[in-house]
């Protein structure tokens, strides 16, 4: 049975410039910049050095701590390895390759049969897991053989998030549509790992296609529910998701293992499949490239460390954009270089024409209470707002602020233009930054 959460948006939801686009496969351009960090936690530490031939799926960057590896998306000559701009607007240190074409599979890239894969043990699938350098393809980009570890014995629902609530993505519903045996073959992985038969997917009613593919794709031992939710935003975000499946709040500060969840992206688990079944690392992934001035959207299969100039070149724009954003127009992230490159992390981008710019010359609160109303998290946006303004870190603390999912429901519905969002996102800076350190 499926709930309603509080609060929440319903946006135009764009998805019909690339729902309908089948994934196609993006040839690799000439130079790849790769990025060391692509996940959250310790940046990678880069492997190999300028002049050095790289295969395709060799490791190229690993660290200790709270860190998975990087790996090569294509064949070819190291460049460089130094400090390249960023889709979070910083710079990262980057191993620069040059294609060389010839997809030269690294030979410790092996696939398992389904009889090797069954012997293996819980411990040995995260090993594998982590060595793939697979993270949360949702945006989040946490570690996903962290997330398994850090749940065992407190994991009694296993969620997998096909929900997809952003305007214009719809690369998770094409992956459903068009590969749910492995995105099911990865799910029954992780609940091996939980020991559990039993598992949810989650995905919103707007994708009808998708959801007859994955349940074509389930047998009825499996054990595994697919859950129709309405469609509202944000259903995709972790918490969410968690109360719209089973009803459970996870509580001010804590994660979903506390009330006995996990949850995983659709991208996530079937990349949890190619890791197991095909041995091969996290390399590539879809990404939907699309928006308004979009001359042919699309949902391309995409090599990590692609610079997003040239997917813009592939769909074409109509006129000079007036915003490029990595991700989505609610949560995402306006680009300032279009040098930077995908990453684990970037499920789409988005280009918006001049007719989306929305500006108010003296944004100024009006008191009207749209904010609190669609506020996921039960928060005050227009308080929290005011603390930051002041710095008033007690303020800050007491709005339980750093229980923002920056979802963008209240910048949206803010009729005064107030940035909403990135106030929120410096005043969790400040919080953190006056945190005892460890």
């Amino acid at each position: 049975m499926a709930f309603s959460f509080f609060g929440g948006v319903h946006p135009n939801e764009n998805k019909h410039y690339a729902e309908d686009k089948k994934v196609q496969e993006f040839p690799a351009p000439d130079l790849l910049v790769i990025p060391m960090s692509q996940h959250i936690g310790a940046p990678c530490l880069p492997l190999v050095k300028k002049g050095e031939r790289v295969l395709m799926g060799q490791k190229i960057g690993d660290n200790q701590g709270l860190c998975v590896p990087v790996h090569a998306s294509v064949s070819g000559t190291v460049k460089a390895v130094e400090a390249r701009p960023h889709t979070n607007g910083m710079t990262c240190m980057s191993v620069v390759i040059q294609n060389d074409h010839l997809d030269e599979l690294d030979p410790a890239i092996q696939p398992r049969t389904q009889e090797e894969v069954d012997k293996l043990t819980p411990e040995e699938l995260m090993a594998i897991i982590r060595e793939a350098g697979i993270v949360g393809m949702g945006g989040a980009t946490f570690p996903t053989h962290v997330k398994l570890s850090s749940g065992l014995g407190k994991v009694d629902t296993i969620i997998v998030n096909a929900g997809e609530c952003e305007p214009y993505i719809t690369a998770d519903d094409r992956l459903c549509q068009e590969m749910a045996p492995e995105l099911v073959s990865g799910l029954k992985i992780i609940m091996k790992i939980f020991g559990l038969n039993a598992a949810h997917i989650a995905i919103e009613d707007n994708k009808p296609e998708a959801v007859k593919q994955l349940k074509f794709a389930i047998d009825p031992a499996d054990g595994i529910v697919v859950d129709v939710l309405p469609a509202k935003y944000p259903q995709g975000a972790e918490k969410q998701m968690i109360y719209a499946v089973t009803k459970r709040e996870v509580p001010s500060g804590g994660l979903p293992a506390a009330v006995g969840c996990a949850v995983f992206n659709a991208a996530t688990t079937k990349a949890i499949h190619d890791a197991v079944y095909l041995g091969m690392p996290l390399i590539r992934r879809i990404v939907t490239v699309s928006g308004d001035i979009c001359m042919d959207a699309k949902n391309l299969m995409v090599p990590v460390g692609t610079p997003f100039e040239a997917l813009m070149e592939c769909v074409g724009t109509s006129e000079n954009p007036y915003k490029v954003i990595s991700g989505g127009p609610m949560m995402g992230a306006a680009q300032y270089d279009l040098a930077v490159t995908t990453n684990k992390g970037v499920n789409a981008i988005t280009i918006l024409g001049k007719r989306n710019k929305f500006a108010v010359k003296n944004p100024h609160c009006i008191r009207c209470g749209k904010c609190m109303d669609a506020c996921p998290m039960h928060l005050i946006p227009v308080m929290m707002y005011n603390a930051e303004r002041n710095s008033d870190i007690d303020e800050m603390k007491s709005l339980n602020m750093l229980d923002c999912i920056e979802c963008g429901c209240c910048a949206y519905t803010c009729p005064a233009g107030i940035p909403l969002v990135q106030s929120f996102r410096t005043g969790k800076q400040k919080l953190r930054d006056a945190m005892p350190k460890k």
